[in-house]
């Protein structure tokens, strides 16, 4: 694998108008700092409408200093996880944030403080419409707000958020998953960049070999992932309770603004529709010969479109033919996203795995890949742009602080620009065997999507559970759920041992209840996606306006105003119903 240094200019991204280097960053760094007294100043003084007004313009003009400081630190840690200079700068950094987290805690006390009728005051007052949001949530959440000591003292505990970085640094750092052969003896390297393409092979051995080493790793050292998630599960319940709520799951669904109703209908559909996912596996199995299904079969490639290598140039202007429905302006964003280097692309040493999106206001969003020219790595790069269209539109068309998306509608970009290259490739297949690449493609995604996910949210409420109920929660116990989690979700799909640990894998269990946001973001993907490409009357513009919406309204609200009703059965009643006509296609190419 090739050093950072390695790596063309082009095809990393542009940090430069974030922070020119390390001299710049240090300097900023400790200006930072000097906001404080000026904040300090109010301290005792958000009591009334004019002192208030004056701090958010103060503590915005803060916000678009710290910002682009903190988001280079981020991005540039991630470029080379073990070069101890960086790690460095991201720890000063954190200091000094978890200095100033510390010495701000004021505000929400004092904010909190305020009677709902100043609140009300505050909300129809047309200086605060930008602000609006703010003190909705504010009377809100009256209730979870503890006094000014004891929110001062949870301000600084924000070191709790290392049991995520401990898992990064075990995961992505210290590891080393060796190499393993294929049915010819070919050798190849398996890290976590190789993974998704040597689990989809051809070569049953490859795939079986890749499957059961990666997972087997994490079981020489499940004690160590075990103790780490458990000290986050024990953090994520006495933060809920802390915060007056019943549980970690009660706490989460609060902070979206999301009704439990979402979430249990979610369940309660998915389980009632997973003979959807067996079919799929019965097709699958019909399409690869084999007689028996194991797990590190189902994410095999059938098809031959698979085979194909891109290059990101190649990517790109995939992307922009599939999302030409969207309009002019979206497809030159795309293009702008390549010339201007808002994405770092290729795998380096030591580069954090995995793909990502971030972005502040006032900037372009930053996109990191590990693009090694498959057709999945394509599916990456148009999702991690979805992010960014996200980002661009909703800071282009908000204020401040209504232009950053909740978390529950994070991943609906994302997926609509997944499901428009999908429909795009077979509106545009031309044999047999391409079109069941892409089938298999899109219930590959379902899977992982919609039904995974959904049963990654499972394991976490039922550990959660455990924890809360006072029983005893174990290594054993996690992979035991876990596996039984596994069988539920497969059927007939025949399980091997070292699934159990897979559960150690996924980094987005430390960030409590993020998963099921995933499912519900593909079924609003599905349901915008149709009717956009069914050119339904005012489809693409109320799509944009999802785009541009921001945190104007409670998410939910928002996706009703566009189009798509989470909060009725029908709107996954129509998404499962599209799904079965589509695998109903790929089963009539056999016809």
């Amino acid at each position: 694998m090739k050093k950072r240094n390695e790596i063309e200019e082009k095809y990393t991204w542009d940090l430069s108008k974030l922070c020119s280097g390390k001299e710049e960053f240090y300097k900023n760094t400790k200006q930072i700092n000097e906001f404080l007294p000026k904040i300090k100043a109010f301290e005792g003084k958000l009591n009334n409408k004019e002192s208030i007004l004056q701090y958010l313009k103060l503590e915005e003009e803060f916000t678009n200093f710290v910002e682009p400081v903190a988001l280079y630190c981020q991005l540039k840690s991630v470029e080379v996880l073990s070069d101890s200079e960086r790690q460095e700068m991201k720890q000063v950094l954190s200091s000094v944030l978890n200095n100033v987290s510390i010495e701000t805690s004021f505000v929400a006390s004092e904010l909190n403080k305020l009677s709902n009728s100043q609140l009300d005051d505050i909300i129809n007052d047309k200086r605060f419409k930008d602000y609006d949001r703010v003190f909705e949530n504010i009377k809100k959440n009256k209730k979870h707000m503890l006094s000014k000591a004891e929110e001062k003292l949870l301000s600084g505990m924000n070191f709790l958020s290392g049991f995520s970085s401990n898992m990064d640094m075990l995961s992505d750092v210290d590891m080393n998953f060796g190499s393993i052969k294929d049915s010819k003896g070919k050798l190849y390297e398996l890290n976590h960049s190789s993974y998704s393409s040597l689990v989809r092979s051809g070569d049953r051995k490859l795939r079986k070999l890749a499957f059961e080493k990666m997972n087997g790793a994490y079981g020489k050292y499940i004690n160590t992932f075990a103790n780490n998630y458990i000290s986050e599960v024990k953090a994520n319940s006495y933060f809920a309770k802390v915060r007056k709520y019943k549980n970690a799951l009660e706490r989460e669904l609060d902070n979206d603004e999301v009704d439990k109703k979402v979430y249990t209908t979610l369940l309660k559909q998915v389980e009632r529709n997973l003979d959807l996912l067996f079919d799929y596996f019965s097709v699958k199995g019909k399409a690869l010969g084999l007689k028996s299904l194991y797990i590190y079969d189902t994410l095999a490639d059938v098809g031959k479109i698979s085979e194909k290598k891109y290059t990101f140039d190649e990517a790109i202007a995939l992307i922009k033919r599939a999302v030409s429905p969207l309009g002019e302006e979206y497809v030159s964003l795309v293009q702008q996203a390549k010339d201007q280097r808002w994405i770092d692309v290729y795998p380096n040493e030591d580069k954090s795995s995995g793909a990502f999106e971030t972005g502040i206001y006032n900037y372009h969003p930053f996109v990191m890949t590990n693009f090694n020219g498959s057709l999945d790595d394509v599916f990456t790069l148009a999702h991690e742009l979805g992010h960014a269209m996200h980002t661009y539109f909703s800071n282009k068309a908000q204020p401040q602080p209504k232009a950053d998306y909740p978390i529950f509608l994070a991943e609906i970009a994302s997926t609509a620009n997944e499901m428009l290259l999908i429909n795009y490739l077979l509106s545009s297949a031309k044999d047999k065997q391409n079109k069941i690449a892409l089938y298999n493609k899109l219930f590959d995604q379902v899977k992982g999507t919609i039904f995974r996910q959904t049963m990654f949210s499972e394991f976490e409420e039922k550990v959660h559970k455990i924890y809360d109920s006072g029983e005893a929660l174990t290594k054993d116990v996690l992979c035991g759920i876990y596996f039984v989690l596994n069988r539920k979700y497969f059927g007939s799909v025949k399980l091997i041992d070292q699934i159990k640990y897979e559960w150690a894998r996924i980094p987005h269990f430390f960030n409590a209840f993020y998963v099921f946001k995933y499912a519900t973001g593909l079924i609003s993907a599905i349901t915008f996606t149709n009717k956009i490409l069914s050119q339904e009357q005012d489809a693409v513009d109320n799509y944009l306006n999802f785009l541009s919406s921001g945190s104007s309204k409670n998410p939910v609200q928002i996706l009703k105003e566009c189009g798509c009703d989470l909060t009725e059965e029908a709107t996954f009643d129509s998404c499962f119903s599209y799904l079965k006509n589509m695998l109903q296609e790929w089963k009539n190419l056999d016809k």
